[in-house]
């Protein structure tokens, strides 16, 4: 699958650095810097720029989960290149935000780069990687209703950047960890959101 990457989660994070320039920076930028091959290492960096301090600008999580929504579906569907429709694309995103985003997240990624080894492989194939899939496009279409909760959405991004830390560097464990909390997410969403 498209989503077999090799390289370290902190080179995605630098190659999102690298690509900063300006007062802003098109989602398109982003797509190319990182390749349209490389599904695992865009659903990580959108997931994480929902994550990070840059989730407070109105609209980011919608966006980022219409992305991740429509990387998943591509990833379910086996398509090597990935297709964002124009309006997507040309979403800007701030570059200050987005570059005091990736210093927020240096410390988490690299504890997460320690724990990392390929393990439990298998549940990186078909059939078992579908089922992660198919939570995460659950998911997606929970978290536009989630920015009305504060931290939900950033909650359930944090879920989908730890599937796609397991991608990228082959750890099963990390696809399993996420599963579960895929799982968990909407029901401590609506405990802890809209029933406390």
């Amino acid at each position: 699958m498209a989503q077999a990457q090799t390289h370290g989660l902190s080179d995605v994070l630098d190659q999102l650095e690298e690509t900063a320039h300006g007062e802003s920076i098109a989602v398109q930028e982003v797509v190319e810097r990182l390749g349209r091959h490389a599904f695992a290492s865009l659903m990580l960096v959108f997931s994480l720029i929902s994550l990070s301090p840059a989730s407070g600008i109105p609209g980011v999580t919608t966006v980022v989960a219409a992305i991740v929504f429509i990387l998943a579906v591509q990833m379910v569907a086996g398509r090597q290149c990935l297709w964002l429709p124009r309006f997507i694309t040309r979403r800007q995103l701030s570059t200050a935000k987005l570059c005091k985003g990736v210093g927020w997240l240096r410390r988490p990624v690299q504890a997460v780069e320690k724990l990392s080894r390929p393990r439990l492989r298998i549940l990186l194939h078909r059939p078992w990687i579908y089922l992660p899939l198919v939570l995460i496009l659950g998911l997606t279409l929970l978290m536009p209703v989630m920015e009305v909760v504060p931290t939900s959405g950033s909650i359930a991004s944090g879920v989908i950047a730890l599937f796609a830390a397991g991608l990228l560097t082959r750890d099963g464990l990390f696809v399993l960890i996420s599963l579960a909390l895929l799982l968990a997410v909407p029901v401590a969403v609506w405990h802890f959101g809209f029933s406390g």
